[in-house]
C-alpha cells in the first residue's frame, strides 16, 4: 500500500493507515478522502532553484514527469541539482526515478517544492552506490501547507562505498520523507541526519530504515526538530543489524524543542541486533528550551525573543554543520535562519 499506488489506481483503500506500525503517525486513509484529477503537464516558467548556482547540472521533475534515470560511470565530483515541483494547479502524481553512481563523488541538492494547493505528490527513487561511489545528499522539503506529500528512497550501497544525506522539512498537511538503505558493511558508510521547523498546523515525519548485512559497517544518526503553533513532528528511525553483521557500529540520536503547548513531537529510535560483536547506541529527547540558559543570556541584556532565537539556533546548528559540501552549507544555514526567525516571531505573538 501506498500514496502511489493509490494515485494508479484511484482506490483509497491502497493508502497507508494507522493499523501499519509505520505510519501510525501519519495515516492518510483517514485524512484523505477522494484524490484529485491527475496533474497534467505544466508548461511555464517556474524560477531558479535555491541550490542552481551550486551545480553543473540541473533536473526539473514537475508534476511527476521528467527524465527518469541518471547514471554517473566516470570519477571525479559532480553536483546535480535536482527539483520535485508541484506546480500551480497541481492535482495528483508520481514518480519513479532511479540513479546509479559507480565511481566518484556525487552531490544531489534537491528541493521538493509547492506552489498552492491540496496537492498529492509521491516520489520514490532508488540508487545504486557502487564501490567507488560516494554520495552526499541536501534536501530541503518546503511542501505547500494544504499537500500530501511522500518522498521515499531505497538507496543500495557497495562495500567501500558511502553515503551522507541531511533533510530539512518544513512540514505540509501530510509530508513524510523516507529513506531506506541497505548497507552491506565491507568498509561502507552512512550518515542519515535531519531537521524540521513545524510551526501552525504543519506535520512532517521523518522515517529511516538502515539495514546492516555484512561485517565492519558504520552508521551515523542525527536528527533535530523545532515545533511551534499546532504542529506535529514525527521521527522514526530503526536501525537493523542481521545475524552476522559484526563490528557494526552506529549511532541515532533524535532530539526536538516544543515552543508550545498545543504542538506534539513522536519520537521512536528503534535498534534491532541480532549480531554480538556491535557498537551500538541510541537516544531520544523532547523538551523546551532550557530556562535557566535562556536566564544567563537575558540577564547580560539580551532581550528575550533574541535570546530564545540565539539558542534555538545553537540546538539545530550541530545538524547543519555535519553537511559536507561548503557552498549547500551556506544556503542551508542561511535558508533555516531566515525559516526559523519567522517561526520563532509567530511562536512568540501567540504565546
Amino acid at each position: 500500500m501506498s500514496l502511489a499506488k493509490a494515485i494508479e489506481t484511484g482506490d483509497l483503500a491502497e493508502l497507508p493507515s494507522r493499523r501499519d506500525e509505520d505510519w501510525r503517525w501519519t495515516d492518510l486513509r483517514g485524512l484523505v478522502r477522494s484524490l484529485p484529477a491527475r496533474s497534467q503537464t505544466y508548461v511555464g516558467n517556474l524560477g531558479p532553484g535555491v541550490f542552481d548556482a551550486l551545480a553543473e547540472e540541473a533536473v526539473s521533475i514537475i508534476n511527476g514527469e521528467s527524465r527518469t534515470a541518471i547514471t554517473l560511470a566516470s570519477g571525479g565530483e559532480h553536483v546535480v541539482a535536482v527539483r520535485y515541483i508541484a506546480a500551480p494547479g497541481a492535482g495528483a502524481h508520481a514518480a519513479t526515478p532511479k540513479l546509479e553512481i559507480e565511481k566518484g563523488r556525487l552531490i544531489i541538492l534537491e528541493t521538493l517544492e509547492g506552489a498552492d494547493g491540496a496537492y498529492l505528490s509521491e516520489i520514490d527513487l532508488t540508487m545504486k552506490v557502487g564501490p567507488e561511489g560516494h554520495v552526499e545528499r541536501i534536501i530541503l522539503a518546503d511542501d505547500a501547507a494544504d499537500a500530501v506529500s511522500v518522498l521515499r528512497w531505497d538507496v543500495t550501497l557497495a562495500p567501500g562505498a558511502s553515503f551522507a544525506q541531511t533533510v530539512i522539512a518544513t512540514g505540509a498537511k501530510r509530508q513524510r520523507i523516507e529513506t531506506h538503505v541497505a548497507h552491506p558493511g565491507g568498509g561502507a558508510s552512512v550518515r542519515l541526519d535531519g531537521l524540521y521547523l513545524l510551526d501552525e498546523r504543519r506535520h512532517a515525519d521523518i522515517t529511516t530504515v538502515v539495514t546492516h548485512r555484512g561485517v565492519d559497517g558504520t552508521t551515523s544518526q542525527l536528527t533535530k526538530g523545532v515545533v511551534s503553533g499546532q504542529a506535529r513532528g514525527v521521527f522514526q528511525g530503526r536501525i537493523v543489524v542481521e545475524k552476522g553483521a559484526d563490528q557494526t557500529d552506529a549511532r541515532m540520536g533524535h532530539h526536538a524543542l516544543v515552543l508550545s503547548d498545543r504542538a506534539e513531537v513522536d519520537g521512536k529510535p528503534e535498534l534491532e541486533i541480532y549480531a554480538d560483536d556491535v557498537s551500538c547506541a541510541h537516544g531520544n529527547t523532547v523538551g523546551a528550551i532550557d530556562e535557566e540558559a535562556l536566564f544567563y543570556a537575558q540577564a547580560r541584556g539580551i532581550p528575550e525573543a533574541e535570546a530564545r532565537a540565539m539558542l534555538t539556533e545553537a540546538f539545530i546548528g550541530e545538524v547543519i554543520d555535519r553537511i559536507g559540501h561548503e557552498g549547500a552549507r551556506d544556503v542551508v544555514r542561511a535558508w533555516v535562519a531566515d525559516r526559523l526567525q519567522r517561526q520563532i516571531a509567530r511562536a512568540g505573538e501567540a504565546a
